[in-house]
């Protein structure tokens, strides 16, 4: 499963991808503003500092046609911009004039297989179901995941799963074991993924002893 940031925190972004650890970056129109930057100066940025991977910038607009013409605005800032758009009607019909001119589309705000069914008909690279927002409602949202993957390998569609809302180390591993083709992940939620309590006692522990012996750590 490929893991992408969901950020525009430009340095945390920068940090990760020296570490080789994502394979992409998502944002939203939210991200960006807490960024108090221009977005086509942010987005632009961040295809800099992650060339040749995917970056998932979204419009703002609402119908079809500027969707479309803020969607050919945004993929003219770096090859590797993928243009959001959500999932309605009017989303629906831009993907499929966007995704038509080449243009790789992530359908974003996904609450349904049947939505998602739409996204890949309509074109989309990525569907983008969120599960956070799900369970906040006493949902499933992983379950929505599964249906998804199984609809998708039942008929050959070349649309991506993207995981999105994660809120919790389990939401990555549970995607992982689904078959999602993407997670996107908050930097702070990655950087916790690392963590284990049985890591931190082994490694006190070894330090523990080599300081009984009189070694000296190196430095």
């Amino acid at each position: 499963m490929e893991l992408f940031v969901d950020t525009a925190d430009t340095n945390a972004i920068a940090e990760l991808a020296e570490m080789g650890l994502i394979d992409g970056v998502t944002t939203n129109p939210s991200l960006i503003m807490k960024s108090e930057r221009d977005i086509f100066e942010v987005v632009r940025e961040i295809c800099d500092l992650v060339e040749g991977l995917p970056v998932s910038a979204e419009v703002v607009a609402t119908e079809a046609e500027s969707m479309v013409a803020e969607g050919v605005r945004l993929s003219k800032i770096a090859s590797n911009v993928v243009v959001k758009v959500p999932l309605t009607w009017d989303g629906l019909k831009a993907c499929r004039i966007l995704s038509g001119d080449g243009t790789k589309v992530n359908v974003t705000l996904c609450f349904s297989a049947n939505q998602a069914l739409l996204a890949a008909k309509s074109g989309a690279t990525y569907i983008s179901p969120f599960v956070g927002r799900l369970d906040d409602i006493n949902l499933d949202g992983m379950e929505l995941i599964a249906e998804i993957v199984e609809i998708y390998d039942n008929y050959d569609f070349e649309t991506q799963v993207l995981a999105a809302s994660i809120r919790t180390a389990n939401h990555v591993c549970d995607a992982a074991k689904i078959g999602a083709h993407v997670a996107t992940v908050p930097p702070e939620l990655i950087k916790k993924l690392v963590l284990h309590p049985l890591t931190d006692k082994g490694l006190a522990s070894f330090l523990a002893d080599w300081k009984k012996s009189g070694g000296e750590i190196l430095k």
